[in-house]
């Protein structure tokens, strides 16, 4: 059993740790920089610890202060949150090395999914369909250039290490080529110090389709259905929903076994989400995340489970709480993102918030670690709160974010608070008909591309 968790995380994700934590009887340490000393999750926790200077390099990612912290505070489990560390082998290896309970998948299923070029040939082996394009990376231009004769153009360079859009890269024809390969390489080094590319055939009218599937490192493995992440900026998701408005109940139980069958056969353990292009009818895989998503409270809300609680438990060695046929869909859930930005220029805005002030009533959930007076620091990601509302159906779950969105003060700062007010203007958005490509292209019609 794990009686101490140290939550290696920040904001309101190490919040949602907390929470579920406390509600087990489990103690709880919060780490900090000395940029976040006066943050909600330290006043939260049990015990909070100083591990670093404000930049995340000097504090939330050193691993041997998180070992260090969890150690003098006897903490025998750590939880990643999303981001920083969560996705990191070394650190897994490390907190197996010092016998400390990781509460998330093994290193070796984090190493194989986060190499973009193994994780695709992994699920292939699998049985889950993928996009067609190279098989492995993509030395040098040259080939480059036989793969898009090959395939026909537009194709997408990907950097193998990527992640949250960085290293990713159009080129719609040969003539792009030259320069959408050689930035992706350049992003690829300078944000992960890996300059390996893959590259895809670019699907024109995605939308972005994610199955959130979840083992006990057993053999055994379940689906929670679907989310819809298709509203984005620059491969950022704004706007999630589950379930997805495009697909049918057939097509969740199909690619949901496919996933959930997938997961089970390699023995994963905990959350992990599965994320898809869907076109016409078809699911192709684009990468697998071993970690809790950020737009985790949709699945929650229309199942009624806490996933945080679950991965406490399976890491402790339990069988999961529930199995597939307990898993029943009820209504609608939509998050909203809101993060310290202008709008519609997009630039951050760190500063200090004079009010806030969260909306409430039947099916609203704030997910934030915003309070009168805190302070936003300039050295993290701007993202402030979620807003997640659920209701049983669509139409009353999108009259119920308006409503909610109408009750949110966030005073003293700039936030993308004005961008739902506008989203929820358009049909498109309120017949659910768009794409990946949406967003962009109505920024870009409204506000002249941002």
């Amino acid at each position: 059993m794990i009686n101490k968790i140290l939550v290696a995380n920040r904001g309101e994700i190490a919040l949602r740790v907390i929470r579920a934590a406390q509600e087990m009887g489990i103690a709880t340490v919060a780490v900090h920089s000395t940029a976040d000393v006066d943050a909600m999750h330290v006043r939260m926790a049990d015990e909070a610890v100083c591990i670093g200077p404000a930049a995340g390099t000097d504090s939330y990612l050193r691993i041997p202060a998180i070992i260090a912290a969890a150690e003098i505070t006897g903490a025998d489990a750590i939880h990643p949150g999303y981001g920083f560390l969560s996705e990191n082998a070394e650190f897994v290896q490390a907190l197996e090395d010092h016998a400390i309970t990781f509460i998330g998948p093994t290193a070796e299923h984090i190493r194989i999914m986060g190499d973009k070029i193994s994780a695709k040939e992994t699920m292939k082996e699998l049985g889950v369909p993928c996009v067609p394009g190279s098989d492995g990376g993509v030395p040098d231009l040259e080939t480059a250039l036989k793969i898009g004769e090959d395939f026909g153009y537009p194709v997408i360079i990907k950097a193998t290490a990527g992640g949250g859009g960085r290293g990713m890269k159009v080129a719609n024809s040969a003539e792009e080529m030259p320069n959408a390969f050689g930035a992706a390489r350049s992003e690829g080094k300078a944000a992960f110090g890996n300059d390996e590319v893959y590259i895809e055939k670019y699907l024109t009218t995605p939308r972005h389709i994610e199955i959130q599937v979840f083992g006990d490192g057993k053999g055994n493995a379940v689906h929670l259905g679907e989310r819809d992440c298709s509203l984005q900026r620059r491969h950022q998701k704004v706007f999630e929903e589950a379930p997805g408005p495009c697909i049918s109940a057939e097509e969740r139980a199909a690619i949901g076994k496919t996933c959930a069958d997938a997961v089970a056969r390699i023995n994963y353990i905990g959350a992990g989400t599965i994320e898809f292009l869907y076109e016409k009818g078809e699911f192709f895989f684009i990468e697998m995340n071993t970690r809790l998503q950020v737009e985790h409270p949709v699945t929650e809300a229309i199942f009624g489970v806490d996933l945080v609680r679950e991965q406490i438990r399976v890491a402790e060695g339990r069988d999961l709480s529930f199995t597939q046929d307990d898993l029943v869909i009820n209504g609608h859930a939509i998050e909203v993102r809101i993060n310290a930005e202008t709008f519609p220029g997009f630039a951050p805005r760190p500063g200090k918030v004079t009010a806030y002030h969260a909306p409430g009533g039947l099916g609203v959930r704030m997910d934030s670690a915003l309070y009168d007076g805190y302070s936003i620091p300039p050295y993290y990601d701007s993202l402030i709160g979620k807003l997640i509302v659920h209701a049983p159906d669509r139409k009353a779950a999108l009259a119920r974010l308006n409503r909610a969105l109408n009750e949110l003060i966030v005073d003293g700062v700039e936030t993308t608070i004005p961008l739902f007010h506008a989203l929820l203007k358009e049909q498109d958005v309120h017949s659910g008909d768009y794409t990946i490509h949406w967003l962009e292209k109505w920024l870009d019609r409204e506000y002249g591309g941002v």
